[in-house]
């Protein structure tokens, strides 16, 4: 009795905080879970592609190629496999036999074109990848369960890209279009997924509730798992004390998979939970605004790289639970050179490199503005960090307070996107194409990825033929060199690659972590008494 007043205590001033409410464990049902990360800004897979967007499409969702375990490998899923012709312009995919989608209805080769049409079309975030390659006129169903792919140009990172594109029912989505918006209003706040999880729209709040419910019929069944999970309740706690304190409860059963340090080992401490910890393709990056002076000055940004404090915040900070990466390419892939150590943390470089900018005339006692994440205290402390060296040597930086959505959306214009900003760059497909390509070719710019506005053309030409080129020693070659030009530019300050940490009750059985998707897919866990 106990127990149960001081958890409705709690509920309450978490209420009255306005923080999205997780039953209490003494509430749930056996076979539901409560998942306290952070959810995505809407529900349309095709407008945003963010690490919280994976965990809708991981569940809601299917693609016709998944990846799976770490180190990820690609698999078919939704395709039984794909054969493509030796030019590598045609591609085709085969759907496996009934595919059913959340109405009931069977899925069609015509819901493949349709989807892909539609990311083309709308033009956000997961067309990035297909854009430059691919015309809606090249996407055709041969038959119900065949789709062909006729590319414009050869596209090394195709097949890789291709768990990008999350498949909707076309029939519901079409249904409601509005104004020739491709559905986009509608599918915000609702599903037309075939995935393991079941939408519940009754519940929906943006960004603070979602509720799901395990789909019986899910074409790759449910013989893999004896104690399934049938109802998902996603929960997020902006803040890191209050989320790590509502696991600790009992009240959710998953932080987010980027706790600091001090709560690792506060949660490595207690009973009844555990800290997952993997190694990630997850690099931390302070993005720089290369267009707004005195950032648009090379021994600025250059005094910016040498005025962080890298094995700091790394061992001091993070105790270790990260590794030193110095450049935009994660070390644990192909692609990043082996030899590039990066900048070094070294106050009188950094002041060297800061008069040289101001002997050409940047305006160096300018206030620089650096944005974090508000619920996310690593970002809080990566700038704190910077902004205490950085007084030492003359800099004036300021701390702002804000969200991810905000900042993402921020970045579209040049003149809106921040002076800096914190945030990682994940596992989206596993190819240096997702890192380096989308970060510093110039072609993207207006996309979060690419919010440094740098532009070099000659790591344009490299990052364009490393796309298209099909000898892979030429890809990694390209690679290697186009990262030794962007560092020594100092486009961004790229801090670690991640060592993903995630708080999980110990009644949660059978979590496998992948990079991509951050160990959010749900289908294989289940829930001990």
């Amino acid at each position: 009795m106990r127990r149960r007043l001081f958890v409705l205590a709690a509920a309450g001033l978490m209420a009255a905080s306005g923080v999205a409410v997780a039953p209490a464990e003494a509430q749930r049902r056996p076979n539901e879970i409560v998942w306290g990360d952070q959810l995505p800004g809407g529900l349309d897979p095709h407008v945003i592609a963010d690490v919280p967007m994976q965990f809708i499409q991981l569940n809601m969702y299917d693609e016709l190629y998944r990846y799976q375990g770490n180190p990820p490998e690609l698999v078919p899923w939704l395709a039984s496999g794909h054969t493509v012709s030796p030019d590598g312009l045609t591609w085709t995919f085969t759907l496996r036999p009934g595919i059913k989608f959340h109405d009931g209805s069977d899925m069609t080769a015509e819901d493949v074109v349709y989807s892909f049409r539609r990311v083309l079309g709308l033009r956000r975030a997961p067309a990035a990848a297909f854009l430059p390659i691919l015309d809606p006129s090249g996407i055709t169903a041969v038959d119900a369960r065949t789709v062909r792919f006729q590319l414009k140009a050869a596209y090394s990172p195709f097949l890789a890209a291709i768990p990008l594109v999350s498949i909707v029912n076309s029939r519901l989505v079409r249904a409601n279009e509005r104004n020739n918006d491709w559905g986009s209003a509608w599918l915000s706040s609702n599903a037309a997924g075939s995935g393991a999880y079941r939408f519940d729209p009754s519940t929906y709040r943006p960004q603070e509730l979602v509720d799901m419910t395990r789909f019986r019929e899910h074409f790759l069944g449910w013989s893999h798992n004896q104690r399934p999970i049938d109802v998902v309740r996603s929960r997020p706690i902006l803040e890191t004390t209050t989320r790590v304190n509502a696991l600790l409860r009992g009240d959710i059963d998953a932080t987010d998979s980027y706790l600091p340090t001090d709560m690792v080992e506060r949660v490595s401490r207690s009973r009844g939970v555990r800290v997952a910890r993997d190694e990630s393709m997850r690099v931390m990056v302070l993005r720089i605004n290369n267009r707004r002076p005195p950032l648009d000055n090379v021994h600025f940004r250059r005094c910016l790289s040498h005025a962080f404090n890298y094995m700091g915040f790394i061992s001091g900070i993070l105790k270790d639970y990260a590794v030193r990466n110095g450049g935009p390419i994660p070390k644990n892939l192909w692609g990043a050179p082996a030899d590039l150590a990066g900048y070094d943390y070294n106050l009188d470089k950094a002041r060297a490199e800061c008069e040289q900018a101001r002997a050409q005339g940047a305006p160096v006692t300018r206030e620089i503005e650096i944005h974090i994440q508000t619920q996310l205290a690593q970002t809080t402390q990566a700038a704190e960090l910077l902004q205490a060296d950085l007084r030492r040597i003359g800099v004036n930086l300021k701390i702002v307070p804000n969200t991810w959505p905000t900042l993402t959306s921020s970045t579209a214009r040049v003149e809106t996107t921040p002076d800096m900003w914190v945030h990682w760059v994940s596992t989206y497909f596993v190819d240096p194409e997702n890192w380096i390509g989308q970060m510093y070719d110039s072609q993207f710019h207006g996309t979060w990825k690419a919010s440094s506005w740098y532009t070099n053309p000659r790591v344009d030409a490299m990052l364009r033929e490393a796309r298209v080129s099909t000898d892979q020693n030429r890809r990694r070659q390209l690679y290697e060199e186009a990262s030794r030009i962007v560092v020594s530019e100092a486009a961004d300050i790229w801090i670690y690659n991640t060592v993903q940490l995630r708080g999980l009750s110990q009644r949660v059985q059978g979590y496998q972590f992948s990079p991509v998707g951050s160990g959010g897919e749900l289908r294989g866990v289940s829930l001990s008494n």
